[in-house]
């Protein structure tokens, strides 16, 4: 196998003090914390679209770091591409990947040749993994990029569409089991509509849990007992997106009876596009049993797109993990770094310090959300604050004993209702003190 990045070596645990460029700071793989490792919590995923694929292109210019592996033919450039992939795996010490069918190979020119191509890299990725942990973390197939979908695909107004959508996705779930991979996302990249004029919106909606449906009955024919993921995002391309927060992709799996086979992707950029934090779509997704996988990234709230950024903010990624850890851990899910170094970081070495600072953001967040957990004043003040409902009064509205009229009787005579602080900033105060205290 080639050494595609010579001038980076195997990335090591140095401690807070170090000031190596490629070395971790906060991020130990072995340090034990409430009884697993670190590598066991965060359970770091690469993904091959935006690490292997991405030059650094965007719609006002093109790419600034060429990542072709040396080769010009489709198939080879694909082989040279899972090569390259573990070897950055390798050295950063990462167990999962996820993909796109298209990331593994490019479209040929028949849906037949583009599978040819597939089994290829599958032979290639099945031997690269012999003797490593390395596995998918979950497996997708792109949906969005060829013309052919530009009005969707299982939300497309054409059959024809609909049924290559379909025949993409039983490859894809092919492949995810043959590498053994413990999860299928649905991202419904085009899966929205652009104007309500020329949209059969009920009509979509089913075709899109039809097709659902299908891929989980055929997975399980062919032994996949992993889960699938429904990855929440809430426009770009489309105007309006089907699965535009999570509340709302929750309640899509509820009517169609899809709730037991999957759960929620969260990505950190597309709960800032939905106007939400991170934390909420997190929060959304455990209250509600969907905990899953999260897509690790951040992005910035001045810029109305998709910037997926490597995440360097702590007090996101601390308030996501405290989220992870109130839902009892990742079970087959993890962190996927579904991002990407800037267009001007232009070097494979600032590819590798990119995912370094990720890592160790997250390391630290860790760290922070145990420390949170430990030091126990916002579980307990949110405890307190709402321990009226633990008897009396709260007891019976709690019970479903009280009745409309009760209350009513009790507020006549009870008169005025007094409140309490909600106390935001000082427990703002707390988080602060707990991660630099």
């Amino acid at each position: 196998m080639s050494d595609f990045f010579p001038s980076v070596p195997k990335i090591a645990y140095e401690g807070a003090k170090s000031k190596g460029a490629l070395a971790f700071h906060f991020y130990n793989p072995d340090e034990i914390l409430l009884g697993k490792t670190m590598k066991e919590h965060l359970r770091f995923a690469m993904s091959w679209w935006h690490t292997l694929c991405a030059e650094g292109s965007d719609m006002f210019g093109s790419g600034t770091l060429a990542k072709n592996y040396g080769q010009s033919d489709p198939t080879a450039y694909a082989v040279a591409k899972a090569e390259a992939g573990f070897e950055l795996m390798q050295k950063l010490g990462i167990d999962f990947y996820c993909f796109h069918d298209r990331d593994l190979a490019p479209e040929a020119e028949t849906l037949a040749a583009t599978n040819a191509r597939l089994d290829v890299v599958a032979d290639k990725l099945e031997a690269l993994q012999k003797g490593t942990d390395i596995r998918p973390l979950w497996g997708t197939a792109n949906l969005f990029s060829n013309p052919r979908y530009q009005n969707g695909a299982a939300s497309s107004c054409s059959p024809e569409v609909f049924a290559f959508a379909a025949a993409q996705v039983k490859k894809a779930l092919e492949l995810t089991v043959r590498l053994g991979g413990e999860g299928y996302v649905f991202w419904g990249g085009r899966e929205g509509y652009e104007t309500l004029l020329n949209t059969n919106y009920g009509l979509e909606q089913e075709n899109i849990a039809r097709l659902f449906t299908m891929a989980r009955d055929y997975a399980r024919s062919i032994g996949f007992k992993g889960l699938f993921y429904i990855e929440p995002k809430p426009r770009e391309p489309m105007k309006h997106q089907y699965d535009y927060d999570a509340a709302t992709a929750i309640g899509f799996l509820r009517k169609y009876g899809l709730q037991d086979d999957f759960r929620m992707n969260i990505e950190a950029n597309h709960a800032t596009l939905a106007g939400h934090t991170f934390q909420h779509e997190l929060r959304v997704a455990r209250e509600e049993g969907f905990f899953g996988s999260i897509d690790a990234n951040i992005g910035d709230p001045l810029l109305g797109w998709d910037t997926d950024q490597f995440p360097t903010n702590v007090y996101d990624t601390a308030l996501a993990m405290w989220e992870v850890l109130e839902a009892g851990g990742f079970k087959l899910g993890g962190l996927n770094f579904d991002a990407k170094a800037r267009r001007a970081s232009n070097t494979f070495e600032d590819l590798f310090q990119a995912y370094i600072a990720g890592m160790d953001s997250f390391a630290l967040g860790l760290r922070v959300a145990v420390k949170l957990r430990e030091d126990g004043r916002l579980a307990d003040f949110v405890q307190q604050r709402y321990a009226g409902y633990e008897s009396g009064l709260g007891a019976e509205i709690v019970s479903g004993k009280a009745t409309i009229r009760d209350l009513e009787t009790y507020a006549l005579k009870a008169g005025d209702v007094a409140t309490t602080s909600g106390k935001q900033e000082y427990l703002e105060a707390v988080v602060n003190s707990v991660m630099f205290g």
